[in-house]
């Protein structure tokens, strides 16, 4: 049974705007007929730290979700098929790619694990990977030498050139490309580390800036921006005093565990008392987080394929997608 609506639905579309806007009963609908859920132990497994994401959401959220993927992959094969057939040309289908964006602290992690499990059961059980942009941050020692490791997961803070590399070759079909690997126990890249791609069948690329356009250069030109590869998009959304309240549930959690690790960058959190620690939280949100969500990620969200709008609960209440 569908959870009622906690929050009221996005403003009444533009009949002639790029938009369909679902509240969740009828989005949930549309997957009325597929029942596929996870296992408790798969689904505790896939959620982030504090995230309430239960069977319930994922049947009426990500199942259609997937489903609506399922048919834009389809759709892009034939494509290619056809396109490659015109041109005279052989070879195997490149990877389906998909950005997912949205602020720290949304839930976006949750949601590209789930996409990616969910996708994985599909039609012909495809192979999928998922990549996070936080392996293309710089290192500390580079962001230090550029003024800006108080600006991390700013656009800037970003190796956004060897980012959109790796896509491309991903998405070109290379037999084999490797991506950093960021340690947030560390806080840092880590630089004997990789992660391996190996032509995945769709690769899921998370992170907050993703939507972004390509940047004008100094001389007036424009390259080209991740996005530019992605066959599919989602950004996870909800209220700036929402999310805020997530991460200063989520830091207090961390400060109880992960924080306590001698070996972890924010152990000096768990040696001060709640109230410092929380009051120091609110200042990185309010300085660093806040005004990147305001600035950079939430106006990439109009670029999107589906916008996922969360409540103060952390469930979806109204979905939207891209009709054109």
């Amino acid at each position: 049974m569908s959870r009622p609506v906690v929050e009221m639905p996005a403003p009444e579309d533009d009949p002639f705007g790029p938009y369909l806007t679902l509240e969740r009963r009828h989005w949930a609908a549309l997957a009325a007929s597929r029942p596929d859920t996870l296992d408790s132990e798969t689904l505790s497994r896939l959620r982030g730290i504090d995230d309430p994401t239960d069977s319930d959401e994922v049947r009426e959220v990500y199942v259609a979700l997937t489903e609506l993927v399922h048919l834009y992959v389809a759709r892009t094969g034939e494509l290619f098929r056809d396109s490659h057939a015109f041109l005279g040309l052989s070879g195997r289908r490149t990877p389906f790619v998909i950005g997912v964006a949205g602020s720290v602290a949304v839930g976006k992690s949750t949601t590209s694990r789930l996409l990616q499990e969910l996708l994985r059961r599909g039609p012909g059980n495809p192979k999928v990977d998922l990549v996070t942009t936080d392996g293309f941050l710089h290192d500390n020692v580079t962001l230090t030498e550029m003024g800006l490791l108080d600006r991390k997961g700013f656009p800037e803070s970003f190796d956004r050139r060897a980012l959109v590399r790796f896509v491309m070759d991903v998405k070109s079909g290379k037999p084999e490309v490797t991506a950093p690997v960021y340690s947030h126990l560390a806080y840092d890249i880590l630089p004997r580390e990789r992660v391996v791609v190996r032509q995945p069948d769709i690769l899921i690329v998370e992170g907050l800036n993703v939507l972004q356009p390509a940047r004008r250069r100094a001389d007036g030109t424009t390259g080209l921006a991740v996005s530019d590869f992605f066959d599919f998009s989602v950004y996870v959304d909800a209220s700036d005093a929402n999310v805020r309240s997530w991460y200063l549930t989520r830091f207090k959690r961390l400060r109880e565990t992960a924080f306590r690790d001698p070996q972890s960058y924010f152990v000096r959190f768990s040696e001060m008392s709640e109230e410092q620690a929380l009051a120091r939280a609110g200042q990185i949100w309010d300085t660093i987080n806040g005004p990147n969500l305001a600035l950079n990620i939430k106006p990439t969200r109009g670029r999107a394929t589906a916008i996922l709008r969360k409540s103060a609960d952390h469930q979806v209440t109204w979905v939207r997608i891209r009709k054109i």
